[in-house]
């Protein structure tokens, strides 16, 4: 059972992951451009192994808010990073073992979507 003070913080994250999504999207679409179906889902790959995990954390971690329920959340909080850094593991073993990626868009996908994360609060205002 989720608690209705946590609420808000899950759409501050799910706003966040949203448009990491987009921002993802649209770098695919451009390498898919520029360079071709390979590296444009190289791109998508690495698009996507950047924001499948912060998506299970932000659903899994914010489940729990306020100080009658702050072992809760704390465990929350614990448990999704924890979910969040081996689903990451995963899908980079699963990625680059199974499919011949092609390295520069690949990263830069990846690294461009988590990026993204810094400078949300440019783009969200309370």
């Amino acid at each position: 059972m989720t608690n209705k003070l946590a609420r808000p913080y899950r759409l501050a994250a799910l706003k966040l992951i949203l448009l990491q999504g987009v921002v993802a999207l649209v770098t695919t679409i451009i390498i898919f451009l520029g360079w071709g179906i390979n590296a444009g889902l190289s791109a998508f790959a690495g698009g996507t192994i950047a924001v499948l995990p912060h998506l299970v954390f932000a659903l899994y971690a914010f489940r729990y808010m306020g100080a009658s329920k702050a072992n809760q959340a704390y465990a929350s909080l614990k448990r999704g990073n924890g979910l969040k850094f081996m689903l990451t593991i995963i899908l980079f073993a699963l990625i680059l073992k199974l499919y011949p990626v092609v390295l520069l868009p690949f990263f830069s996908a990846y690294v461009l979507v988590l990026f993204t994360g810094l400078f949300a609060p440019v783009f969200f205002k309370h």
